[in-house]
């Protein structure tokens, strides 16, 4: 049985439940070990040098084709939220949260793959067949060429190569009530890839959203190098049949 299968709905509903596992945890230092936090950073490091090189051979067409193809720029950068540093206090944690963002917030860099009115009024999860993204932006998402310019977050030390995706502060707001232990997922880097993102694709409604914080859980609960590997052949393999692009 491989990952993908290892997780059922059974499982969504078992790692959806209240769990002190992660609940208890306040760092990524306090959830991996140093060895794994060294070895998680080493391997982002490499290959993210690795994949930008590779990029910038094709970025020459890509940037033309998106150009040719709408109006606006070639990249587009976003604000998102990743890891929570900052251990959970006791008090009202109400007005805590309030006053704080509940991340670290920092700015995701992507191909524009979509039309530059697409957000006129407000922020909206995208959706299959939407017609805000653009024809080369089809083939950019499908692709997930979309992503690639990520990697410079890596070497930044934003986000990880594996780990939960990274969310909109807008978006966390709407979802951290409506969705248990929804901030958990900001225990650890966020990542280009992983395993909510290959198994579940895009968020498209409030019960996709459910199945990606199970799935971000079991991440974290059942860390290791060789998941995080397997998580990357499971990539490849999106990447190549262009499965759950939105």
């Amino acid at each position: 049985m491989n990952l993908r299968q290892s997780i059922n709905a059974q499982q969504y509903r078992k790692y959806s439940a209240p769990s002190a596992g992660v609940v208890n945890s306040f760092s990524q230092h306090q959830i991996f070990s140093s060895i794994e936090i060294f070895s998680k950073r080493l391997f982002d490091i490499i290959f993210s040098i690795f994949m930008i090189f590779m990029f910038s051979l094709v970025l020459p067409i890509i940037a033309i084709a998106i150009k040719m193809d709408s109006k606006g720029s070639i990249f587009y950068s976003q604000a998102r939220i990743g890891l929570n540093r900052r251990r959970r206090h006791s008090g009202n944690t109400e007005n805590r949260r309030s006053l704080v963002y509940p991340g670290r917030q920092f700015k995701v860099f992507k191909l524009r793959t979509m039309k530059t009115d697409a957000e006129a009024n407000g922020p909206t999860w995208a959706t299959e067949n939407d017609s805000r993204i653009t024809r080369v932006g089809k083939f950019l998402r499908k692709s997930r060429l979309d992503e690639f310019p990520q990697f410079y977050n890596v070497l930044k030390g934003d986000m990880s190569i594996i780990g939960p995706r990274p969310e909109r502060l807008c978006f966390i707001r709407q979802l951290e009530s409506d969705v248990p232990e929804y901030n958990d997922r900001l225990l650890v880097l966020p990542g280009i890839t992983g395993l909510a993102q290959v198994v579940n694709g895009y968020d498209t409604d409030l019960e996709s959203v459910r199945k990606k914080v199970a799935l971000d859980k079991h991440y974290i609960r059942n860390y290791s190098i060789l998941m995080d590997l397997k998580i990357l052949v499971m990539t490849v393999w999106v990447v190549i049949t262009g499965r759950g692009a939105n």
